[in-house]
């Protein structure tokens, strides 16, 4: 009988330590399914993955702040929104990208201290996500993560949890976590985050907020925050213009990825020193209205990536190459 007895405690024992370390216990994923993936690239050939996190597509309402994965309208959307995106990634690379029960666009009309719950939700999916990815898919690929507002903000709660740092080891190329802050302090907790200081280092935050001259408060980027940024034009992190003869060209897509329209030459750029926001020079805010009640006048969120689409998909393969010669063996 003791040795029943001390049987059950050893096993209790061992599946608390599992848990503790962060092991599931249940083997099965929702994530076994393709139906849960907008991409699942898995049979490209490719020398990179390409991990990428829509941003905000679902609205929300009085009985729903967070996406269901059965809603086929707005997945429908969440797979066009991804699509807008895609072009500037996946040249060289097999591109993943899980549905998720992102938060709507109505918790962020909460204060800040009200959302964490719903956000909570959608990290959970795309952790789970990230970690079937690892698991089954990704065969020491060389990872490029990939998102844009919500989906910056889950890409760098992905880069501060201890389980995936693990898992990535030293398999990151660069995390593009474009339209959200991250702050000194959130360095200082996080030593494993590093953000980009030029144009080809690896294992490094890329980040930026595009916004006009006026604009002193925005929702990303409060009053009296200073948050990390780079000039995706100049790939400086000082105050440094970069006048708009160094855009590459500006790119708007549509849901289908298509690039509807091109501009050369569109606008030059600079970091703000006090905000650390990306000042934008050469556009009318008229002609680029904030669209989202949540964002004011002269708040370039929307059109963070679209501004300096060619240049993003310039640097991506620059830090790739980089990588891929760092690591070559």
């Amino acid at each position: 009988m003791k040795k029943k007895i001390m049987s059950v405690f050893c096993i209790f024992i061992l599946l608390i330590n599992i848990s503790g370390c962060g092991i599931s216990l249940h083997e099965s994923s929702i994530y076994e399914e393709p139906e849960n993936w907008a991409y699942l690239e898995i049979d490209k050939k490719a020398l990179a993955d390409v991990f990428f996190i829509c941003p905000t597509v679902f609205g929300g309402n009085e009985n729903a702040f967070n996406m269901s994965l059965d809603d086929k309208e707005t997945k429908e959307a969440f797979l066009g929104a991804t699509n807008m995106e895609k072009g500037i990634y996946d040249q060289d690379s097999r591109f993943f990208a899980p549905y998720y029960r992102q938060a709507g666009l109505n918790v962020y009309e909460l204060e800040k201290s009200q959302r964490e719950p719903y956000l909570s939700i959608a990290f959970d999916d795309i952790k789970e996500a990230f970690l079937y990815y690892m698991d089954h898919y990704n065969s020491e690929k060389p990872i490029i993560l990939a998102g844009f507002s919500q989906g910056a903000d889950m890409c760098i709660r992905l880069l501060k949890d201890k389980q995936v740092q693990e898992e990535l080891d030293d398999l990151l190329v660069a995390c593009y976590a474009i339209g959200w802050s991250i702050t000194k302090k959130e360095l200082s907790e996080n030593p494993n985050l590093n953000m980009a200081q030029k144009e080809d280092d690896t294992n490094v935050i890329i980040s930026f907020n595009s916004e006009s001259e006026k604009i002193n408060d925005s929702l990303i980027i409060p009053s009296g925050m200073h948050t990390l940024s780079i000039n995706p034009l100049n790939w400086k992190t000082d105050n440094t213009i970069a006048q708009k003869e160094e855009n590459l060209g500006a790119c708007f897509t549509n849901y289908e990825g298509t690039i509807t329209s091109e501009i050369p030459q569109f606008t030059g750029a600079y970091i703000d020193p006090l905000r650390g926001s990306l000042k934008v020079l050469d556009v009318d805010p008229e002609q680029y209205p904030p669209v989202l009640s949540i964002f004011s006048e002269g708040v370039y969120h929307l059109y963070d990536y679209q501004f300096f689409y060619r240049n993003l998909q310039e640097n991506v393969n620059v830090r790739l190459n980089a990588y891929l010669n760092e690591h070559d063996s």
